[in-house]
């Protein structure tokens, strides 16, 4: 039971590394205790199994707030929820699993430090293709400015390999492997020759963006959404025409759990149209559209600072359980309104702002990386990130989203703008510092300062190709002879 015990150890490093404890300084350690049991047990299923229970605790700890987002706006009930969350920590918890059988393999070649990092961090880019991901190992390090310098080169994912690294290195040691196989930690030295963060700097220009602290359980009749638009649209005119400051570049509202009917609703459209007219600027907010066959759309719309639609983007990347239901689950609520699962969305939409333009993703997009830089890679020389977090309640997601809104700020080199019904609004440099955040819980209204760039990032122009060649690498390096035993 003593592996057992390391794996769950290990699991709980990692939990510990992020919101709520926020202790990220464990990130290059908490794979240790994982690894050193995998690498003592000789039996396949055990090493399974002792992966599945540490993703098990992993996704329990990280996570509970899904159980909570299930109770109380899924309906499912206090022990309905506990159920389906804890499928889903069984199911997630698969790919600790598969990590844990094949390092364990790994961890008894010579080369075990890069072969394991190199197959942690393709693994962790297999998470969203297979159902939901959130929170790579690399989040971690948004605060540390020398990992950090590989994120414009190799994404997120370069700080997973450098994390998977230090903590295989410390495995290794743990297991008194001799010295040159502990050698490759030599290598992050190199880190230091790669171009240092941008400097801290104020933003150029602003935008006026509204967060308007709507209540999750707001029953929406024609009056309540009548109140809620008037009050909206009067603090973002008064807002956007503040004359202590220069004109605004941009308007924008958050993802918003009012239902706002843009393209079907002609009052809202004709006030919506008016506040960019009056305000003389562009208007971005959230709303639902529908597809021709009349299933909703989670949308982001720009209108014209002369008050025209101007283009329209759809969620791409839709929140299982928030906006459709997987197959397997059919018995679950939504937490959404809308009648019928959400259609996402097929393509990537950057509008014209002024001169300059800019590229609108939706709440939980911001945990997928390639996503994100397909917008700059696009032109947007700006990112606005509309989100209702609201759903999380008081819980640590709200930190753990606004890492993840960070690092595709450093990634693509980008001003990320986020605009949120209650929490976190904030401005986010291109180094993935918070420039400027607002209080949450709290209705506000005001201006939040950014630049616009133009330069692409290696990550932005191609990708995650260190990612899938980490995979590549990693899974091909299971099938050597070992050079060890397990002891």
């Amino acid at each position: 039971m003593r592996n057992l015990a390391l794996a769950l150890a290990g699991a709980a490093l990692l939990v510990l590394a992020f919101p709520p404890a926020g202790l990220s300084w464990l990130a290059p350690l908490a794979l240790a205790p994982l690894l050193v049991a995998a690498a003592r047990e000789p039996r396949h299923w055990r090493r399974f199994l002792w992966g599945q229970a540490a993703g098990v605790l992993y996704w329990f700890g990280a996570c509970l707030w899904i159980r909570d987002v299930l109770a109380v706006h899924g309906g499912m009930g206090a022990w309905g929820a506990w159920g389906v969350f804890l499928l889903f920590a069984l199911g997630k918890g698969l790919h600790l699993a598969v990590f844990c059988l094949l390092a364990g393999a790994l961890m008894r070649r010579r080369f075990a430090a890069p072969a394991v990092a190199a197959l942690w961090t393709g693994l962790e880019r297999t998470h969203g293709p297979l159902g939901f991901t959130w929170l790579a190992l690399g989040n971690a390090g948004i605060d540390y400015g020398i990992p950090m310098r590989l994120a414009p080169w190799t994404g997120v994912y370069g700080l997973s390999f450098v994390f998977a690294l230090a903590g295989a290195v410390l495995a290794l040691a743990w297991l008194r492997r001799p010295r040159r196989e502990l050698a490759w930690v030599a290598a992050l030295v190199s880190l230091y020759l790669l171009p240092a963060l941008p400097a801290t700097q104020s933003g150029r220009e602003s935008a006026a963006l509204l967060q308007p602290n709507i209540r999750m359980d707001e029953n929406w009749t024609a009056q309540a959404r009548s109140r809620m638009y008037e009050r909206a649209f009067s603090l973002s005119l008064r807002a956007a025409l503040d004359s202590s400051q220069p004109p605004a570049a941009l308007i924008a509202w958050p993802e918003s759990p009012a239902p706002i009917y843009y393209e079907s609703d002609p009052v809202f459209r004709e006030q919506a149209n008016q506040l960019a007219r009056a305000a003389r600027t562009p208007f971005l907010f959230g709303m639902v559209a529908f597809t021709s066959s009349g299933a909703p759309l989670n949308s982001a719309q720009y209108v014209s600072a002369s008050g025209e639609p101007l283009a329209r983007y759809d969620k791409i990347h839709l929140v299982p359980f928030g906006e459709f239901v997987p197959a397997p689950f059919g018995f679950v609520s939504r937490i959404t309104q809308e009648a019928g699962d959400f259609a996402p969305g097929t393509r990537v939409v950057v509008a014209p702002v002024g001169a300059h333009r800019a590229g609108a993703f939706i709440c939980y997009e911001s945990a997928f990386p390639h996503l994100v830089r397909r917008f700059a890679e696009a032109g947007a020389e700006l990112f606005v990130n509309l989100s209702n977090d609201g759903y999380f309640g008081r819980s640590a997601a709200r930190e753990q989203h606004l890492l993840l809104a960070r690092m595709r700020a450093a990634e693509n080199r980008r001003w990320i703008l986020r605009a949120t019904n209650d929490g976190i609004t904030a401005a986010i440099d291109p180094a993935g510092r918070i420039a400027e955040q607002w209080r949450p819980y709290a209705e506000h209204a005001g201006r939040l300062r950014f630049s616009w760039v133009q330069s692409m990032t290696l990550y932005t122009r191609y990708g995650d190709w260190f990612a899938w060649l980490c995979l590549a690498a990693g899974v091909a390096s299971v099938w050597r002879r070992p050079d060890y035993t397990a002891r």
